[in-house]
């Protein structure tokens, strides 16, 4: 009697946990699913800050290129800037924990690391900086805005990637920009700025997006990489500044070089990469990059005191144009 009452309370036990084992298991997937969703909010929220901060920084870099290069020579300019680079570069990989990767990682990929390193900062900088120094700081940014454009046609030429027609429209939307900036309305002569300042520019385009095709097939960690670059081009930095200039400056051209590093070269592409890889969505952190021209002729404007011409923002509006009509049309594309 005893056994069978006890088989009778064991039962009842049973399914009575089974009938409240559905509902707690309904409920803890909820709770984990909302708890999901706060953390992907939250790293969304955390990607939107940081990719803001990368364009805030990278938009003062035009006005700080033409106050660095009123103290001191593009060459000078580059090494410096190099050098600033590095130590943020190297701080970053060491609180990463992957200092003792630098070596390992050099020797597995030791030929795009020189080619890279001197491509980007080496030749890229030495020709951005000379357009710069050349041009007003408005033309020199609106022209440099061009590269994505140049990008993706080598895209097209190098890695095969398929042409629309939005390419060729987005193209010659762009150049038309660029020709508007550069002749800054005097459709018959570069009469207004420097021919050969343009042409650096337009060259510096070609070198960027040729840094970012090789890139594309890149393996390495990006900071990593990006440090291996910096720490390979240095020297090279060092002979060109130690032939064509010299190492001494002034405090006011330090200030200058070592904001360079630190913003242009260091932490704005630091922030940036830390956008990137918290979001789920590239391409709604990468579109935030068009806001930085503008802000840029707002600085340009109110601390270089340069005015800002119709034939700027116009042409420059063109550019934008172009980049965000391929752009959507490669999405719809991608889509169909």
């Amino acid at each position: 009697m005893r056994k069978k009452r006890a088989s009778g309370e064991t039962t009842r036990k049973h399914f009575l946990e089974r009938k409240c084992d559905s509902p707690c298991r309904r409920h803890n997937l909820q709770l984990t699913s909302a708890s999901a969703e706060v953390i992907k909010i939250q790293s969304e929220s955390k990607a939107l800050i940081y990719g803001l901060a990368a364009v805030a920084l990278w938009s003062t870099v035009a006005t700080a290129f033409k106050l660095a290069l009123a103290e001191v020579d593009t060459y000078q300019l580059v090494f410096y800037a190099n050098l600033t680079a590095v130590i943020v570069l190297i701080a970053a990989v060491t609180w990463a924990g992957k200092l003792n990767e630098l070596s390992t990682v050099f020797r597995a990929h030791w030929r795009l690391t020189i080619i890279s390193g001197l491509l980007n900062p080496v030749i890229y900088y030495l020709v951005l900086f000379k357009a710069y120094e050349l041009l007003p700081a408005q033309v020199a940014l609106s022209i440099n805005y061009s590269w994505a454009i140049v990008l993706s046609l080598m895209a097209i030429v190098f890695l095969k990637q398929k042409m629309i027609k939005a390419d060729l429209v987005a193209a010659f939307i762009c150049y038309g920009g660029v020709f508007v900036i550069a002749t800054q309305g005097e459709f018959t002569s570069f009469a207004s700025v420097s021919i050969f300042g343009v042409v650096l520019a337009l060259i510096s385009t070609v070198i960027w997006a040729s840094y970012w095709t090789l890139n594309i097939a890149d393996r390495r960690d990006p900071v990593t990489g990006l440090c291996l670059n910096f720490v390979i081009a240095l020297p090279v930095s060092a002979i060109v500044c130690l032939v064509f200039s010299g190492f001494y400056i002034s405090i006011r051209g330090a200030a200058g070089v070592v904001y360079i590093g630190l913003v242009e070269m260091g932490i704005a592409f630091l922030f940036w990469s830390t956008a990137l890889r918290l979001t789920s969505n590239a391409s709604r952190v990468s579109n935030l990059i068009f806001l930085s021209p503008f802000v840029s002729l707002v600085i340009i404007n109110k601390v270089l005191d340069e005015p800002i011409l119709p034939t700027t923002l116009i042409g420059l509006a063109l550019i934008i144009g172009g980049l965000l009509l391929q752009q959507g049309m490669h999405n719809r594309h991608e889509k169909t």
